[in-house]
């Protein structure tokens, strides 16, 4: 069963960067692009563990910080490795509140 949850506010994660939450027992990494847009997957890359909320954001492409598998944010797709992240639906409302489904 899936559940919307409040992570914080938009503010918290500066733009371009991503921080690491706890979504009903899971570990989520929450991305907010330089546009403005959130985003929230695996908190780890499937390669080697590495935390994907310490990766490099370039639009809405995220490179692992270990070993620079790169992956699409929105769909969770490899652009440059060997699998897929987990990615789930994320959203920003009016107030600058983050939510992320789980």
């Amino acid at each position: 069963m899936s559940a919307e949850v409040m992570v914080g506010l938009v503010e918290a994660i500066p733009a371009g960067e991503g921080r690491n939450f706890e979504v009903s027992g899971e570990r989520v990494a929450v991305f907010h692009t330089r546009t403005g847009q959130v985003f929230a997957t695996q908190a780890e890359c499937p390669h080697k563990g590495g935390p994907l909320a310490d990766g490099l954001l370039g639009g809405t492409t995220l490179v692992c910080p270990l070993h620079t598998w790169k992956f699409e944010l929105g769909s969770g797709e490899p652009l440059l490795g060997a699998c897929a992240i987990k990615t789930y639906p994320a959203r920003l409302d009016e107030s600058g509140r983050v939510f992320v489904t789980v």
